[in-house]
Formats: C-alpha cells, sequence, structure tokens
C-alpha cells in the first residue's frame, strides 16, 4: 500500500487530497515534525531534504508536492491526455509550487503579484470551470490546494476577483477536498 508521510499541517494534505480523488488506498504516516520525526535516518532515506510530503509506493520514494501529485496523475489518474494536453497541466502543477504559492505567501511582493496572478486566473475561471476546460484534474489539485490556504491561513480581501472566490468555494466544498485537507479555522 502507498505510504505517505507529513505533519499535522503540511503540504501533506494536497496529496491526501489528490489520493482521495482518485479513491487510491494509502496509509498517511504522521510524522512529528515539534520531534524531529522527519529529521530521523528512516525519513532522510525517503527525502533527504528532510521536508515533507514524501510517499513510498512500492519500490519509489518521490517528495516534493508536484511531482508526487504528477507521478499519481500518470500512475493512478483516469483521465486520458494528449502529450500536449499533459504538458499543459504539468505547466500547472509547477505554476502551483513555484510561482503561485511564492506570490500569495511571501509578503514583501504580494501587494504587486496578486494583481498579476488573480486576474488572469479570475478571466480563465469566468469562461471554465477548471483549469483545463471542463474537467477536473491534478492541475485544480495543485492550484485550488494553494488557493484554498488563503481564507485558511490569510483572510486576504479577494472581492476583486469573483471567479476565484468562486473556484475556492467549489475546489474546498468536494468530498475528496474534505477528507483530504478539511476546513481549518
Amino acid at each position: 500500500m502507498l505510504k505517505l508521510y507529513g505533519g499535522a499541517m503540511s503540504r501533506a494534505s494536497i496529496v491526501k487530497w489528490y489520493l482521495e480523488e482518485l479513491q487510491i488506498p494509502y496509509e498517511f504516516v504522521q510524522l512529528d515534525m515539534q520531534a524531529g520525526e522527519h529529521l530521523k535516518p528512516e525519513y532522510l532515506q525517503i527525502n533527504p531534504m528532510g521536508k515533507v510530503p514524501g510517499i513510498v509506493d512500492g519500490n519509489l520514494q518521490l517528495w516534493e508536492s508536484g511531482a508526487i501529485l504528477l507521478y499519481l496523475n500518470d500512475k493512478y489518474g483516469q483521465t486520458s491526455l494528449s502529450l500536449e494536453q499533459r504538458a499543459e497541466l504539468y505547466q500547472w502543477v509547477l505554476f502551483a509550487n513555484s510561482t503561485l504559492a511564492p506570490g500569495i505567501f511571501t509578503e514583501t511582493t504580494r501587494e504587486r503579484e496578486l494583481p498579476r496572478l488573480f486576474t488572469p486566473l479570475n478571466q480563465i475561471f469566468e469562461q471554465q470551470p477548471f483549469l483545463l476546460g471542463d474537467e477536473f484534474t491534478v492541475a485544480d489539485v495543485a492550484v485550488g490546494s494553494i488557493l484554498a490556504y488563503i481564507p485558511m491561513m490569510l483572510k486576504l480581501d479577494l472581492s476583486a476577483y469573483p471567479a476565484v472566490l468562486d473556484y475556492i468555494k467549489r475546489m474546498s466544498e468536494r468530498p475528496a477536498f474534505q477528507k483530504g485537507v478539511g476546513r481549518r479555522p
């Protein structure tokens, strides 16, 4: 059985959400980050960087939430996408981790980055329900999870982006999101 390693409040919840969407059985191994369990030799064999999440799936040991999401999509996903569609999907997963998350969570650049990121996202969600059109994909897990953290953690005023707000609401109401991420105060 696939094992997912993570902390109580970590990006492992993103992977949990996608595993729930895929309905793949998995074991969640919660590491006590305060006690340094993520820095013990057993876990460092999975991720030598000592970060979570990490997975073990058979002989594969993999870390970085985006890489894990893409792997799970390639192995267990139920969509048949062309090479070009997969490239677009990869683009969104990488965007979530390398552009969107830093743009939102880096306080010193947030004011400048928010309009740059949210204006085109709002335009996309005015035209279609999901990032790739009418179909929910792993791209929505990657981007949707980062966006869903805003009302949980930052309480930013996003009223200028109603389509983004609607998207966040729809993503956070998905049953798999509730099981994987849940609602945090």
